[in-house]
């Protein structure tokens, strides 16, 4: 088992928990979308956001397919291409609320400016047609797409901001692919 990530702060989270847990595998400092690591190595890649969000996925995505082994599955979780479309365009700051304010076709790139009017975050989606042609034409082969819904019990509000609750349960604000490189 290998951890990988660009960030530092989450390097540093993720030693910490190993010295928790007693939790021993190396952790790498690398971007998904060009890993160090020699052609399929891997049996198994799983991103939990990460690389599915903060990366482009017409470089990690293949970066992935090029690491795994024939035979090899992936799972990722991403935001559904939905909540990205419900955004409002002239606040950054905004929740996703009923309107689609955003084109579905072209979507890639999407830039969040603070209150200094820099560029704070970049996250990238694309629509589920251009997904499934992406891991098809990199060897994946798709077996699952879980969208997933906000549960009815107890759920913190607060969990996620920008995602009121009441918007969750009704569309999915995240999805989780399950994909196996082709033999």
């Amino acid at each position: 088992m290998i951890g990988l990530d660009i960030s530092t702060r989450q390097l540093a989270t993720a030693l910490m928990l190993q010295e928790e847990f007693a939790l021993r595998f190396p952790l790498v400092h690398a971007n998904a979308e060009w890993t160090p690591f020699a052609d399929e190595v891997f049996d198994f890649a799983i991103s939990q956001y990460g690389a599915a969000i903060w990366c482009d996925p017409y470089r990690w995505i293949p970066e992935a397919a090029r690491i795994l082994r024939p035979g090899g599955r992936m799972v990722f979780e991403t935001g559904s291409p939905l909540v990205m479309l419900c955004f409002p365009t002239d606040d950054d700051e905004a929740p996703a609320d009923e309107r689609l304010h955003r084109d579905y076709f072209g979507m890639h790139r999407f830039e969040w400016r603070g209150p200094s009017g820099r560029v704070e975050d970049i996250e990238f989606r694309i629509g589920h047609g251009e997904m499934i042609r992406l891991l098809r034409s990199s060897g994946f082969e798709i077996e699952d797409l879980v969208e997933l819904q906000a549960p009815e019990a107890d759920a913190d509000p607060r969990a996620q901001p920008y995602i009121p609750l009441e918007w969750a349960r009704r569309w999915p604000s995240a999805e989780a692919w399950k994909v196996r490189k082709s033999d």
